[in-house]
């Protein structure tokens, strides 16, 4: 199944309620899990020490930061959906977010979105879209809850 193309405001609220798709699997490596503590500088021994993690950690691995697998919504929405016609998109929030289950290094993850809501507030276009992030073998998804963007559609 092709990506979903949204190029207006129009579009975008008769896709309200209707699931858009699922993204490509993606593995969430030590390497991954590394750079981001690099990136953030949260160096907690249960993302990046693999040893003691074995040892110590009540997961028996190391696990990925929640905020890493926040940060892969944008590249994992994009996968689904392609929204044309654009001046300008924001990430203007979140909401209604709940961890439900820390995401294992070396797992397989994917995303699963939906529209929410759009509403057109004088020209600028604010959409939640529902969101999941569900890992292979796992009842419970990492994550679920709503991203809000803020898209200015080219007239």
């Amino acid at each position: 199944m092709g990506k979903v193309i949204i190029s207006s405001f129009e579009e975008l609220q008769a896709l309200i309620g209707k699931d858009l798709g699922v993204s490509d699997d993606h593995v969430i490596t030590q390497e991954q899990i590394n750079k981001f503590a690099e990136a953030t500088l949260d160096f907690q021994w249960i993302h990046t020490d693999p040893e003691r993690a074995k040892k110590e950690s009540p997961f028996g691995n190391t696990i990925a930061h929640g905020y890493l697998t926040v940060s892969l919504l944008p590249y994992l929405w994009e996968q689904i959906v392609d929204v044309q016609n654009l001046k300008l998109q924001v990430n203007y929030g979140i909401e209604k977010f709940k961890f439900n289950q820390p995401v294992l290094v070396n797992s397989t993850v994917r995303l699963y979105a939906k529209v929410v809501n759009a509403v057109n507030l004088r020209g600028v276009i604010k959409t939640n879209i529902g969101v999941k992030l569900e890992i292979e073998g796992n009842k419970k998804p990492a994550y679920e809850g709503e991203m809000v963007f803020l898209y200015h559609f080219n007239n």
